[in-house]
């Protein structure tokens, strides 16, 4: 099932993409649950599941705007030089534990959004990952449990400040407007291994970064063992598992993204996000 939290007629919805169209499961749930977080929350995706049953899509998507997956994340956590090729193309050791950094609310982007190119910055570029998506509540979860833990998978891109992110990561991922996730969320039981993905990142239709899951350093079970040793994770929190080599910073002369620019993170078995580039 594909789940997707979007706007329309100005009230944001969440729902079931079907086909070309969407089950409007806010109208089927009203009262009950006002987000996609929310119905996570409860447990509820095997509701869900049953209220799509052999149901007509409510609205077509060109008559909706869809929003980030999860508009409304209480954490956004990410892993950097998660792929050993991505670590060997910037000269560093592939690190010994998940390299953690966080994001702001403010920074997420919805499919076919724009995302923002900093004023301060030219130094702006692409990196596609796949996302992780938290179903339950959960805290010390073993290696063997985690998988459990996930509502689903969506695509993500990290628009990253290169130069400011020289002196902190926090600074470099964090401006505004630089994180699209979406189209949709996949659930996790049409994706029984995370690890069997094929990650495709465009730049104006060229292919800029092309990968499988299976190299990541440390796998999306291994990662959320870690994370929630740290911290409670909360249903609707997003885990960006890393990005793998073809950044801009590392092209001679570097690649940086530019207003007008088109981009893609396409991820097998869950789809296309796509965002257009503009200038603050």
């Amino acid at each position: 099932m594909r789940l997707a939290s979007f706007r329309q007629a100005g009230v944001e919805k969440f729902g079931a993409v079907v086909d070309d169209g969407i089950v409007d499961l806010s109208a089927r749930f009203q009262g009950r649950w006002a987000s996609l977080r929310d119905a996570l929350a409860d447990n509820g995706i095997d509701q869900l599941t049953a209220a799509v049953r052999n149901q007509k899509a409510d609205f077509t998507l060109d008559a909706i705007e869809l929003l980030p997956v999860v508009p409304n994340p209480d954490k956004i956590l990410c892993i950097g030089v998660n792929y050993a090729s991505h670590a060997g193309e910037v000269g560093r050791e592939p690190p010994p534990q998940p390299s953690v950094f966080s994001r702001l609310n403010n920074t997420l982007v919805p499919h076919g959004g724009s995302i923002v190119r900093p004023s301060a910055s030219i130094a702006f570029d692409f990196e596609g990952e796949l996302a992780v998506v938290i179903g339950t509540r959960c805290r010390h979860v073993p290696r063997a449990q985690a998988l459990a833990m996930v509502a689903g998978y969506t695509c993500f891109f990290d628009g990253s400040v290169r130069d400011f992110q020289k002196h902190s990561v926090t600074a470099g991922k964090n401006f505004p407007a630089t994180g699209p996730l979406g189209p949709w969320m996949v659930t996790a039981d049409v994706i029984p291994d995370p690890q069997a993905l094929e990650l495709t990142t465009r730049l104006n239709g060229a292919v800029v970064q092309h990968d499988t899951t299976d190299h990541m350093i440390f796998d999306v079970a291994t990662i959320i063992e870690y994370l929630s040793t740290i911290t409670p994770l909360e249903p609707g929190d997003i885990i960006a598992t890393g990005t793998p080599d073809g950044v801009g910073l590392v092209r001679k002369p570097p690649l940086w993204m530019k207003a007008g620019d088109k981009v893609e993170v396409e991820i097998s078995a869950i789809g296309t996000l796509s965002v257009n580039v503009v200038d603050e």
